[in-house]
C-alpha cells in the first residue's frame, strides 16, 4: 500500500519547474503582468495591505490582511515602528529554550570549547611541546572519526596574520619534532573525550544551529515584523562571516546586543556596537591590529629556555617555576628534556616571527561597506588614518583558550601570564572588547580632512562621528534601503528625499523609514510585487501562510541549499539583495523543492496543516490556494501553467521510502545533500545532509499549494 502512495503521490520538482519556470521567470515579467491587469491606476486598499505586509513584514498570514484593514495601514506602520510596544510573547515562547540566546561569549567557551583549547591543554599537561600538539592536530584530521574526538570545533587558522592574544598559536612543529606514537594519541584523545563527557560540554556546531534556529523562529512567529526585517537588513549590512576560526562563539551575542537592541534605533549606537563586537573585530582582524611602535617581547621564549636550563641544577629556580606555572616536578622534568632534544630552539638566531602591525581591513570596511560606500569620497589615505585610529580595539582571548570548563590550573596560570604580557586584566572573561592603551597608535590623524587627536578610544569614537554625519553615509544607507523596501532601481529623487530624513534626525532610523513608507514611491504601481524574495524571505513568508509548525532545525538546510545559510556569506558585502543576484534556473529549482517539501509535509520538525485549501475537485483546491496564498491575483501566464500542471500525473522521485512513525521515519526517510554553513570553499558554504520524510496529506491539495508557494507570482514581494 505504501509503495502504491509513493508511486502515485510523489513528485520531483525538475521537470515541474522547466515546464513552469522558465518561460515566465524573467524578471520584471510577472510584475508586468500585474500592472497592466490592474492597470496604473493607484494600489486598492487591499493591494496596500498586502503591499506592506509583503515589505514590512515577511508576507500575509490567514486573516493580517483583515486585522490590518481593521487597525488601518497609517497605524499598521506606526505600531511596526515602535516595535518595543509590540506584545511578541509568542516568537519568545518559541525561543525560550535555545539556551545559546542567553549565554556570554566566555560561557559559549566554556560550555561548547574550541576543540584546540582543549586539545592544548591536555598535549600542555602531558608534557608536550606545541609541535607534538601540532602533529596530533594534522593526523586527527586526517584519522575521520577520531578527529572529532580531539578537533570537533577547530576552524582554519586564519591568514592575515599571527593570533595576538595567544602568541604560539600559528607556530608550526620543528621539522626534527619527536613524532608521536599511535599510543601515545590514542591515550591522548581517550583524555580528551574524557574532559567532554566528565563536564557535559557540547559542540561548537550546536552554537551556530540554535542561533540559525532563533532568526527562522522570530521571523515566522514575531508580530515585531519591521523589527526582523531590519535584524536581517543590518545582519547583512554589517556581515560577519561564521565560518571564520572563532567567530562562530561571538555571533549569539552579535545577534543578541549589538544588531537586535539597536535594529529600528540610532545609526551611530549601531556603528559603535559593530565596532566594539568581538565578533566584527575578529572577523575584520581588527582585533590583532596593533600600532608598529609597539615594542614586543620577542626574547620571552628565548628567557624561558634559560630558566629551564637553570633548573636543570638549581632547586630554586625549579621551585620558581613550579610556582608561577602550577605545575608538578614530573611536568617540569618533561619540558627541561622536550627542551634538551630540540636544541635549535635556544639559537638567538633562530628566523624572527612575523612583526605585527596596524590591520587596513576594518578601516576599509567601515567606509566602503558600513557608511560612505564605494564612490563615498575617501582615499587610500583616510584607509590608513582610520586604521591608526582603531589599533587597540581588541578581545579578551579570542579563541577561548584561556577558560573553558575543564581546565586545570597549570592551564589556568599560563593563560593569565599571557594576559599580564599582553597589558590584559586577568580577570576580564573571554571573548570581550577590551581597548588596550599599549598597542594604540597615539598620533595626529587626519580623516576626510578632520584632524584627530583626542587621545585612546576617543580617537576611534571621533572617526564614527565623522563617518556618520558625513553627507555620503545618508545618501548609502538611504539607497539601500530603498532597494530593500522600494525596489531594485529606486529613483534618485526618493534616495535624496530619505537621505534628507537620515541626515536630518542626526541617523534616526525610525525616522528614516517613516519618511520611506509615507514617500509617494512607496505604493506606487509599479512597484507593487515588483521585488524577488531572497531565499530567507521566501522560506519564512511560506511558513508563515501555510501556518506551518517548526522548531527551525532542518529548514536550516534546506535554506542554505537555496543559497543563503545564515551567517554563511564570506565576503563582507553580505547577500545580495536584487533579482539578478536569486534568479536562475538552478536557484528556482531549489526554490521549487523546498515548496513542495513543506507542503507535502516532508521536512523533519515541521508540519503543515493544509485542510483550509480542501475542495470539490482540482480546480477548486487550486482557486482556494491562490485566493489565500496571493490574495486572489495571479498573473495571466501562471494561471495558465498552473491549469496546466495541476492535470498532470505525479512523478515518482528517486527518493527512497520513510514508515509512519515520526522515528521510523528519521532512520527511514530519503536523503539530500544540502550546503552548510561556513564549509566549502565557496561563497555561500558547502554541504551536508537533511533527511526528508515521506510525503503525508491530500496530494490534490499538496500539490496546488506547492505549485503556488514555487510559482513567480509567490517568489515575489
Amino acid at each position: 500500500m505504501r509503495t502504491q502512495f509513493s508511486a502515485r503521490y510523489k513528485f520531483t520538482a525538475v521537470l515541474m519547474l522547466a515546464a513552469m519556470l522558465t518561460p515566465i521567470f524573467t524578471i520584471g515579467a510577472s510584475a508586468q503582468q500585474m500592472i497592466q491587469k490592474f492597470g496604473a491606476k493607484a494600489l486598492t486598499e487591499n493591494q496596500k495591505i498586502l503591499h506592506v505586509l509583503n515589505r514590512l513584514a515577511y508576507g500575509a498570514r490567514l486573516g493580517d490582511v483583515d486585522r490590518v484593514k481593521a487597525l488601518g495601514i497609517n497605524k499598521y506602520i506606526e505600531q511596526q515602528l515602535n516595535a518595543s510596544s509590540v506584545d511578541d510573547s509568542l516568537a519568545e515562547a518559541k525561543v525560550k529554550n535555545l539556551n545559546v540566546l542567553q549565554m556570554s561569549n566566555e560561557e559559549l567557551f566554556a560550555k561548547y570549547p574550541n576543540g584546540q583549547a582543549v586539545l592544548r591543554m591536555v598535549g600542555q599537561r602531558s608534557g608536550l611541546n606545541k609541535g607534538d600538539v601540532a602533529e596530533l592536530k594534522k593526523k586527527n584530521k586526517v584519522k575521520g572519526t577520531e578527529s572529532a574526538v580531539a578537533t570537533d570545533g577547530a576552524m582554519p587558522q586564519e591568514k592575515n596574520g599571527p593570533a595576538m592574544m595567544i602568541p604560539d598559536a600559528k607556530e608550526k612543529p620543528d621539522a626534527d619534532v619527536a613524532k608521536l606514537s599511535d599510543e601515545e594519541r590514542r591515550r591522548i584523545q581517550k583524555e580528551v573525550a574524557d574532559i567532554y563527557r566528565e563536564n557535559k560540554l557540547g559542540r561548537p556546531q550546536q552554537i551556530s544551529q540554535q542561533l540559525n534556529a532563533s532568526r527562522i523562529l522570530r521571523a515566522a512567529y514575531s508580530e515585531r515584523q519591521l523589527n526582523e526585517q531590519m535584524v536581517d537588513f543590518w545582519t547583512n549590512h554589517f556581515n560577519v562571516y561564521a565560518g571564520k576560526a572563532a567567530t562562530r562563539w561571538f555571533l549569539p551575542e552579535y545577534d543578541r546586543d549589538v544588531i537586535r537592541p539597536n535594529a529600528l534605533g540610532n545609526f551611530k549606537d549601531l556603528l559603535l556596537a559593530t565596532a566594539k563586537s568581538p565578533a566584527m573585530l575578529f572577523y575584520l582582524d581588527n582585533y590583532q591590529s596593533i600600532s608598529p611602535k609597539t615594542q614586543q617581547n620577542n626574547g620571552r621564549r628565548n628567557g624561558m629556555n634559560q630558566q629551564l636550563q637553570r633548573a636543570v641544577n638549581n632547586p630554586q629556580v625549579r621551585e620558581r617555576i613550579k610556582q608561577r606555572q602550577g605545575i608538578t616536578d614530573e611536568q617540569l622534568n618533561a619540558r627541561i628534556a622536550k627542551m634538551q632534544q630540540n636544541p635549535q630552539q635556544q639559537q638567538p638566531n633562530k628566523p624572527k616571527k612575523q612583526q605585527r602591525g596596524i590591520n587596513e581591513n576594518y578601516a576599509r570596511e567601515i567606509m566602503e561597506l558600513h557608511t560612505l560606500g564605494v564612490d563615498g569620497g575617501y582615499t587610500q589615505k583616510d584607509i590608513g588614518e582610520i586604521a591608526r585610529a582603531f589599533t587597540g580595539w581588541t578581545i579578551v582571548d579570542p579563541r577561548g583558550y584561556r577558560k573553558f570548563a575543564g581546565n586545570d590550573e597549570m592551564t589556568n596560570n599560563r593563560a593569565a601570564r599571557q594576559a599580564r604580557q599582553m597589558g590584559l586584566p586577568e580577570d576580564a572573561p573571554s571573548g570581550t572588547f577590551y581597548f588596550n592603551e599599549r598597542f594604540h597608535d597615539a598620533g595626529e590623524k587626519v580623516v576626510l580632512g578632520q584632524k584627530i587627536n583626542e587621545g585612546g578610544m576617543k580617537d576611534g569614537l571621533k572617526v564614527l562621528d565623522i563617518l556618520v554625519n558625513h553627507p555620503s553615509t545618508a545618501k548609502f544607507i538611504a539607497r539601500k534601503l530603498a532597494v530593500k523596501f522600494i525596489s531594485d532601481n529606486p529613483s534618485e529623487a526618493l534616495v535624496g528625499r530619505v537621505a534628507d530624513a537620515f541626515h536630518n534626525s542626526k541617523g534616526d532610523i525610525k525616522t528614516t523609514l517613516r519618511a520611506l513608507f509615507t514617500d509617494k514611491e512607496f505604493f506606487a504601481p509599479e512597484n507593487y510585487r515588483a521585488k524577488i524574495k531572497t531565499p530567507f524571505e521566501l522560506l519564512v513568508s511560506a511558513l508563515r501562510t501555510v501556518g506551518a509548525e517548526t522548531n527551525g532545525a532542518a529548514v536550516q538546510a534546506l535554506l542554505a541549499k537555496m543559497g543563503e545559510p545564515l551567517y554563511g556569506y564570506q565576503a563582507p558585502t553580505g547577500y545580495p539583495d536584487m533579482a539578478e543576484d536569486w534568479v536562475n534556473t538552478g536557484a528556482l529549482l531549489e526554490r521549487m523543492n523546498f515548496s513542495v517539501a513543506l507542503a507535502s509535509n516532508r521536512i523533519p520538525g515541521t508540519r503543515v496543516n493544509l485542510s483550509k485549501f480542501e475542495g470539490k475537485n482540482k480546480q477548486e483546491v487550486l482557486g482556494k490556494a491562490v485566493a489565500l496564498i496571493l490574495g486572489g491575483e495571479i498573473s495571466p501566464n501562471t494561471k495558465a501553467m498552473l491549469l496546466k500542471q495541476i492535470e498532470q500525473p505525479l512523478i515518482e522521485p528517486k527518493l527512497g521510502m520513510a514508515s509512519a512513525s515520526d522515528d521510523a521515519e528519521m532512520e527511514n526517510a530519503s536523503t539530500m545533500m544540502m550546503p552548510a554553513q561556513g564549509q566549502g570553499g565557496g561563497k555561500r558554504g558547502g554541504g551536508q545532509q537533511v533527511r526528508l520524510l515521506a510525503p503525508s496529506g491530500n496530494p490534490d491539495v499538496f500539490k496546488a499549494v506547492g505549485l503556488i508557494l514555487g510559482s513567480p507570482d509567490f517568489q515575489r514581494q
